[in-house]
């Protein structure tokens, strides 16, 4: 039998993952929601990346409060009331799970990553990411030489806030694409 693979995610394949993964895991009844993204010091992310015939990254972000009562849910004990390993453990298995949800719908031999997990909107380093917000008040898209960056960020409310997962795909240079000369990252305004 011939299994089919894909190397993209469909619009309305994600909310699905993310309704399933926060309702299995924690008991929490998530949909999308407006809510728009807005970079904030007072945030954590956390990030798997995928590799193979797509490549790309998964970011969970939501506020600190928001990872404690995650951390809580998850692990069924009272809420930590301060930000630590075990919270930041929390919030990186839940990359690792919408992550690993999403690896089976796309095409075969794709490598997840450990996740890691930063404070602020941007994982440093740690490519592709997304950061900032524009003149134009829209998130800035980090390319990185070599390929250019693609991203969709849904927000999505639950009874213990609002939070954003970011699906960033890594694609190939096209022709046309200036690519830096020193090799560095550059922030690209999102139109």
């Amino acid at each position: 039998m011939l299994i089919q693979s894909k190397a993209e995610i469909l619009p309305g394949e994600l909310t699905p993952i993310v309704e399933s993964v926060f309702g299995t895991m924690m008991g929490l009844e998530v949909s999308e929601c407006a809510t728009p993204w807005v970079p904030a010091h007072e945030r954590l992310t956390s990030a798997v990346h995928l590799s193979g015939d797509w490549n790309g990254a998964v970011l969970v972000e939501c506020n600190p409060r928001e990872a404690c009562r995650f951390a809580g849910r998850f692990l069924s004990v009272e809420t930590p009331l301060h930000v630590d390993e075990v919270v930041r453990d929390v919030l990186g298995e839940m990359a690792n799970m919408i992550g690993g949800n999403l690896k089976c719908i796309l095409t075969a031999g794709i490598q997840l990553s450990t996740p890691t997990v930063s404070d602020g909107p941007v994982l440093p380093s740690s490519p592709p990411a997304t950061s900032g917000a524009g003149a134009s008040g829209h998130a800035d898209v980090l390319h990185f030489p070599g390929g250019r960056q693609e991203r969709e960020r849904i927000a999505f409310q639950c009874s213990d806030g609002t939070f954003w997962i970011t699906i960033v795909r890594s694609g190939e240079v096209r022709a046309g694409d200036s690519l830096p000369g020193d090799g560095a990252p550059t922030l690209v305004p999102r139109q």
